[in-house]
């Protein structure tokens, strides 16, 4: 009877404990139909909401959840910034297998820190579908503080697969539809004819702070959201994460001052700022006050192309509004970026030594930092301490932004000891055909950085493109190595601006798996920019009985090819162009067809390959057929017995992208005849109206002019050689 009861106890003991620090959770994931701007669209929802449910922990926990794919193809879920066993982690054939449609996957792991983290699909584009929540951890003995989680996103009513292969195309619906297209009329009306001129001699097209241009941004899947529950006096914290999938967001509150107590879940020493930035994945921790009775203060946060916004109001009452951020001055930043480029493609060295967001170089175009007429250099300097101007055109050195530098972790997060190894990454990119890499390469064309268990990584990360980049290392925490010694920061993301270098290190903890390294705009990172880490003789992860397949599922993410067509249906025929490319090669078939003999017909395909870092240079081979009704044999520019009027040839060429953007294509077919073509194309006049030209060694000439009418149609009117006066539609694809 004794032995029975005391067997009986330790059950209940084990049951209580077990019960007491285990949680679960069940996600059903589901296709679902939403409208956010009176237009019906395809979305993502975990649990039928978008965002998914806010998930918490209490540090020392055990996590059990369950995730059912309840639709027809697969998904994943990361836990983003969290430590866990590597096959938890949830990137689909890299540590977790996929969860393929109708079937339940579940994840274990213990809860091993607290904290401001969120969660997330890393399939494809999933995440830009809604697939994202916030996961909060409290600390065991948590101070008692009024508390609110700020889950902020982007939204778009477009595929996002299209908005992929657009930005792949360079497309600039986005841009007009930002009105950023920066064109020469406007131009020459704001005075910077100059600078346009300049811009596109350096091979550059329009400035650009962000990518894609997003119909709806939300504060927990809302483009505002209320909390009332808090009272006058009441200091209160606010959980920031930036789960969008493109989007940067400036925070400020109308109440006064904010108190950043931590980052990317990690304590720091409490920061008193104005404002900060928040880049995509990060998440800052927030103490604020509610300063009076009968209002609600705004806390906002602004896309950082300023073309929209969402708002949290903390209180009740009458709304004190933050005042909004005014418009970008795009030729002010097209203007640096000039000084700061060759014409080469390659980023000067301007002796600055730029690092941890401590100098923006983007403020020249902020109108609240520079006003009218200030001096740019003070605006520079200002910037460096960490300090803004006012709203208005004075410089008012009390407001203060956040940057890097003034992080502080509450505690020494020296690493242990161990050997030290430093790897040097150069973030560069090709913003024309949106390739993104790590030293001008992929993750599918890079090997995978092997590290042993024990040792210090050292990264020394300079970035040499003209878009900011947040990098996320999966499964570890890494020192931010910014002047503050034994107490550096520690975070998962790192925001890297134009110009800077900084260093981070992290020491080799795990014993074993792949950890994902990797650029988190979610656009950048299935370009490929990113790489991963390895433990040197991991064991095999049982989900993948073929290692090698399934690291193929995931180098091809970025080996994708994109298609892109431009048709023309016209009152003298058809022309237009076919073309498929990836990261290095491409595709492409031309034609044009007249509506007589005499016009004939011509049609051009080719296969090529980019060769050069900026990708101004390609080859190619191909074969060129065309028949016109004439008699006229003329000779061309190099002397030789022209074909232009019947041709049956194999060619090989070299195509090299000249300044103002001119593409200069020589080539040689098997006969020995050689022509050297120019062509210009999309010379932006006004906001939409493009003109283009073409000129070869032939004689052959071509000119017209399009108006774009949506993303997709244009009206044209063009001049050709062959097929004389024409006009009418184009569909751009």
């Amino acid at each position: 009877m004794k032995s029975g009861f005391s067997l009986f106890l330790l059950l209940l003991v084990f049951w209580s404990g077990w019960s007491q620090n285990t949680k679960e959770y069940d996600l059903y994931v589901r296709d679902t139909i939403v409208n956010y701007t009176g237009k019906k669209v395809k979305g993502i929802a975990i649990n039928g909401s978008i965002p998914a449910p806010t998930l918490h922990f209490t540090e020392g926990d055990t996590a059990i959840i369950r995730v059912h794919n309840e639709m027809h193809h697969e998904t994943s879920i990361h836990w983003h910034g969290l430590l866990l066993p590597n096959e938890q982690d949830g990137v689909p054939y890299l540590t977790t297998a996929p969860i393929k449609g109708m079937t339940t996957h579940t994840y274990k792991f213990p809860i091993k820190q607290s904290g401001t983290y969120w969660y997330h699909s890393h399939t494809m584009l999933q995440e830009q579908n809604g697939m994202y929540g916030a996961f909060i951890i409290h600390k065991k003995e948590e101070p008692k503080l009024p508390e609110y989680t700020m889950l902020l996103s982007d939204w778009t009513d477009a595929n996002p697969h299209e908005i992929e292969r657009s930005l792949h195309k360079a497309n600039d619906w986005y841009s007009i539809k930002k009105g950023a297209t920066q064109n020469y009329a406007e131009a020459i009306g704001k005075g910077h004819f100059k600078t346009k001129l300049t811009n596109e001699w350096k091979r550059m097209h329009a400035m650009d702070v962000s990518d894609v241009y997003y119909e709806r941004f939300f504060v927990n899947g809302k483009t505002e959201d209320h909390a009332p529950q808090f009272k006058p006096g009441e200091k209160v914290r606010v959980r920031i994460i930036n789960g969008s999938a493109s989007t940067y967001f400036w925070l400020n509150y109308a109440g006064g001052k904010m108190d950043v107590v931590a980052s990317d879940g990690m304590d720091v020493q409490p920061v008193s700022v104005d404002r900060f930035i928040v880049g995509v994945s990060e998440t800052y921790d927030i103490i604020v006050t509610i300063p009076e009775n009968n209002t609600a203060f705004e806390l906002v946060a602004t896309a950082e192309d300023r073309t929209g916004q969402a708002s949290l109001w903390l209180g009740k009452g009458i709304k004190q509004l933050q005042q909004p951020l005014p418009k970008l001055k795009y030729f002010e930043g097209m203007k640096m970026m000039n000084d700061m480029m060759t014409v080469g493609g390659n980023m000067k060295d301007m002796g600055m030594n730029m690092s941890l967001q401590q100098m923006d170089m983007n403020a020249v175009m902020y109108p609240e930092i520079t006003g009218k007429e200030e001096n740019k250099k003070d605006v520079k300097m200002a910037d460096m301490e960490g300090h803004d101007h006012s709203q208005n055109s004075t410089s008012n050195p009390d407001i203060v932004t956040l940057n890097y530098a003034m992080l502080k972790s509450p505690v020494k997060t020296n690493l242990p000891d161990g050997p030290v190894r430093t790897l040097h990454f150069e973030l560069t990119g090709n913003m024309n055909r949106y390739v993104w890499t790590l030293n001008n390469k992929t993750i599918s064309e890079s090997d995978k950085v092997m590290i042993k268990k024990g040792e210090n990584i050292r990264i020394v990360i300079t970035n040499n493109s003209m878009m900011r980049h947040p990098m996320h290392l999966h499964g570890h925490f890494f020192r931010i190595l910014n002047g503050q010694g034994d107490y550096a920061p520690l975070k998962n993301v790192l925001d890297i601006m134009p110009m800077e270098t900084d260093t981070i290190e992290f020491h080799a903890s795990e014993e074993y798996g792949d950890w994902y390294f990797h650029c988190h705009i979610l656009y950048h990172m299935m370009a490929g920019m990113g790489r991963i880490f390895t433990y040197e003789n991991s064991p095999p992860n049982p989900q993948f009985p073929d290692p090698k397949k399934a690291l193929k599922m995931v180098y091809n993410d970025d080996r994708r090819y994109y298609f892109s067509a431009e048709v023309g249906f016209e009152s003298n025929g058809s022309d237009g162009e076919m073309r498929l490319e990836n990261t290095r090669n491409f595709f492409d078939v031309e034609w044009r067809l007249g509506l007589d003999k005499k016009a004939g017909y011509e049609t051009e395909a080719h296969f090529g390959r980019y060769l050069d870092k900026n990708q101004y240079l390609s080859v190619y081979t191909g074969f060129d057929f065309r028949y016109h009704n004439s008699l006229e044999r003329e000779k061309n520019l190099f002397g030789q017995l022209s074909t232009q009027d019947q041709r049956a040839v194999a060619c090989i060429g070299i195509i090299y992208q000249l300044p103002w953007l001119i593409n200069a294509d020589m080539r040689v077919d098997h006969e020995g005849k050689t022509r050297l073509q120019f062509t210009r194309k999309d010379i932006p006049v006004t906001e939409r109206l493009r003109l283009w030209g073409a000129w070869n060694t032939d004689f052959e000439y071509s000119a017209g002019s399009r108006y774009i009418l949506t993303k997709y149609w244009s009206l044209s009117a063009h001049y050709d050689s062959d097929m004389g006066l024409g006009g009418g539609l184009v569909l751009t694809y």
